[in-house]
């Protein structure tokens, strides 16, 4: 029998959560304005697990898990401001729904940002143990008595998702100290477990080798409180992982606008499965009078009721605060170090970023390297990480599987506990698994925290067509990332550009893709050359949103100029295609796409009258065409002609056969076509 001071606390916590889940149905056209879900019925093993944390762990609940919050020290008052999203609600400050918890209290388990997308959770949380497993392997873990662990909490529908798969198998390979509590209460919204799944949780993971589950009784305190004490004390101990798979009841609605009188069959069945009533057993069972019980149930209730009604009164947020914590302030602000000094040879751009990263990581110890073939065999399929896993060692810079989503999202927990990861998605055709995490978890991460958990990292991508890649190798994916606010976006043309970037995006708190041609990656493609520098000096530092003039002319009065604004590859085919026309070209290179230097391109075009944006994405619908029109409706009384963007054309993929790659993409003769159309306008 547990402890009587231990059962006392559940007790109260289930009381509160309990009374929380029945006010809000007394009071629902009150709290129906924003969504909501409550724990009823799942609270034991919640707080279970929650009286067993400790502030150093890391928890990822998921929409359900209220009782925990309550578990380690939040008060009904904190759970109500956002229930009510209020400005002072101290996870997000009114932007993200009830129990979508972040939380960095020092005194209490650290809770991440997470998104409610079901199971999207998973990743990010077994990047923190992962984060766990890199400081204990390298030595810079803080040297604490109990080993810190993350609870990642999941809803049994959502194993379903193939990234829970990718979740496990890191963990299992690893050995990672996490674990994941999957409370099962049968159903998904409206749809049962017989309907979508094959198994259960602790079923599918007998499918992973080196994770030990084990299945319990998740509506029993007693039961789930003494078999996590288990698990807990070894994964504490041992470092691997464990699956806890809890039956529970759902006694509440899915959400408050889906009921559960609408469709559920099986509400008598649950309400037999109610934890309240065994936990009340239990408290007898050690001594307690059913007067002192019915004292800690009407204290329960008491304060819930006193913290209602302060939390209805509690200030709204304002207009000005929608626009705080897009991102995290960054101390890079001006260009620093030397960008081209004297050098015996000039270096391939692809070198560039070779030596940033190796500069990084020999000054850094929480920077690491990761992605698919970046290891010691082979150093990234361009060599861009040759020798670094032989430098830096096996636990720095590692392979991992086919799994960009858990390249992507597992920055997130790896930069929560500390780290700051430069992962790489092989090519842009590859990084369609990983938008779901780069959209839902680590552009998010710092507004819907309200500024509490920035993800700091870098995701490296090559980009674009070359030498016949075909259409899985060749695309270019920037309008796509443009769209997702929250994230820098970094375009280089040359290597120096290549290596202050990277060296800026090191020192951002915030999450940076930086897209890398590989056109340019050895200067191979004709023209190109420009694209090798004199490698800058370590402390070269490149600011986000500098544009770069690349060519620049003095205000004509008897000839016609125009501006071409441009990025990347675009930049050697505006060098080479403007060389017929002395001093009538201006060649803009934005170098970064986000944050974009709207001054320098919009001073540009208002001094040469015409513009050329020129892009190798496809024309329809791209970042292209909207700088396009942003440059029109800004410039639109400097204008002499309209604003033109040229791209690759606008089909499905770029073929492999070289012909037909090199009549899809631009090259220097199409873009010298446009300059002469658009100078004669």
């Amino acid at each position: 029998m547990l402890d009587k001071n231990i059962l006392q606390k559940a007790f109260s916590t289930m009381a509160t959560a309990k009374a929380m889940s029945e006010l809000y149905e007394e009071n629902f056209k009150i709290v129906s304005k924003y969504v909501h879900a409550t724990s009823r019925g799942h609270e034991a093993i919640q707080i279970a697990v929650a009286m067993q944390l400790l502030p150093q762990d890391y928890a990822f609940p998921y929409y359900r898990d209220d009782a925990m919050l309550l578990g380690i020290g939040m008060q009904p008052y904190d759970l109500m401001l956002q229930l009510m999203a209020k400005k002072e609600d101290p996870f997000s400050g009114g932007r993200t729904y009830y129990c979508h918890p972040s939380l960095k209290d020092a005194d209490k388990p650290k809770i991440p940002h997470q998104s409610s997308a079901t199971g999207m959770q998973a990743i990010p949380a077994t990047g923190a143990a992962m984060g766990f497993w890199y400081k204990e392997k390298t030595n810079i873990s803080e040297d604490i008595k109990e080993k810190p662990l993350v609870v990642c909490s999941l809803g049994d529908a959502s194993v379903t998702e193939g990234e829970i798969a990718e979740a496990l198998q890191m963990a299992a390979l690893k050995q990672l100290p996490i674990l994941y509590l999957v409370q099962d209460n049968g159903w998904d919204i409206s749809a049962n477990a017989a309907e979508t799944r094959a198994q259960n949780a602790f079923e599918y993971a007998k499918g992973f080798h080196g994770i030990e589950a084990i299945s319990i009784d998740g509506a029993n305190f007693t039961e789930s409180y003494e078999a996590l004490e288990k698990v807990i004390a070894t994964i504490r101990t041992e470092r691997r992982p464990f699956l806890v798979h809890a039956k529970v009841p759902l006694l509440n609605h899915h959400t408050s606008g889906v009921r559960m009188e609408w469709y559920r069959d099986d509400l008598e069945e649950a309400k037999s499965c109610d934890p309240f009533p065994v936990l009340k057993k239990q408290l007898s069972d050690v001594g307690f009078s059913e007067n002192e019980i019915k004292e800690l149930e009407k204290e329960a209730i008491s304060k819930v009721k006193v913290d209602f009604e302060k939390a209805q009164k509690a200030e709204d947020p304002k207009p000005e605060d929608l626009f705080t914590h897009d991102f995290a302030p960054t101390l890079i602000t001006e260009e620093v170090g030397e960008r081209n000094p004297q050098r015996e040879e000039k270096v391939v751009m692809v070198d560039c970023a070779l030596f940033a990263v190796e500069e990084i990581m020999r000054k850094h110890p929480e920077s690491l390297l990761y992605g698919q073939d970046v290891g010691g065999r082979l150093g990234g399929v361009f060599r861009e990480a040759a020798t670094l896993a032989q430098k830096f060692g096996d636990e720095r810079v590692f392979n991992t599987p086919i799994q960009e989503a858990f390249i992507v999202g597992s920055t997130v927990g790896m930069s929560a506990v500390g780290l700051k990861p430069i992962v790489e998605v092989q090519f842009a055709d590859y990084i369609w698994p990983g938008l779901n995490q780069l959209f839902t978890e680590v552009s998010r991460s710092c507004y819907l925290s309200n500024g509490k958990w920035p993800v700091s990292m870098i995701l490296r991508v090559p980009i674009g067509a070359y030498g016949s890649g075909g259409p899985y190798h060749s695309s270019s994916v920037e309008s796509v990332l443009t769209n997702i606010k929250g994230i820098k976006i970094a375009y280089p043309s040359n290597g120096a550009d290549l290596k202050g970037l990277l060296k800026a995006a090191y020192y951002d708190p915030n999450p940076v893709v930086i897209l890398e041609h590989k056109g340019l990656y050895w200067s191979k493609v004709k023209g190109t050359d420009a694209a090798r520098v004199n490698e800058p000096s370590e402390d070269y530092m490149l600011p986000f949103g500098k544009a770069n003039i690349a060519q620049e002319i003095w205000e004509q009065e008897t000839k016609e100029t125009i501006s071409i604004v441009t990025y990347g590859m675009g930049v050697h085919w505006a060098l080479n295609a403007s060389a017929d026309f002395k001093n009538q070209v201006e060649i803009i290179d934005l170098r970064t796409l986000y944050p974009l230097d709207e001054e320098a391109v919009l001073k540009s075009v208002r001094k040469t009258k015409k513009c050329l944006v020129v892009t190798e994405e496809p024309t329809n619908n791209s970042f292209a065409r909207s700088l396009a029109g942003l440059i029109q409706e800004k410039c639109f009384k400097n204008l002499d002609a309209p604003v033109m963007v040229i791209g690759s054309e606008n089909m499905p993929a770029i073929p492999l056969n070289s012909t037909l790659e090199f009549t899809m993409i631009p090259n220097v003769d199409k873009v010298k076509v446009k300059i002469e159309e658009l100078l004669n306008y």
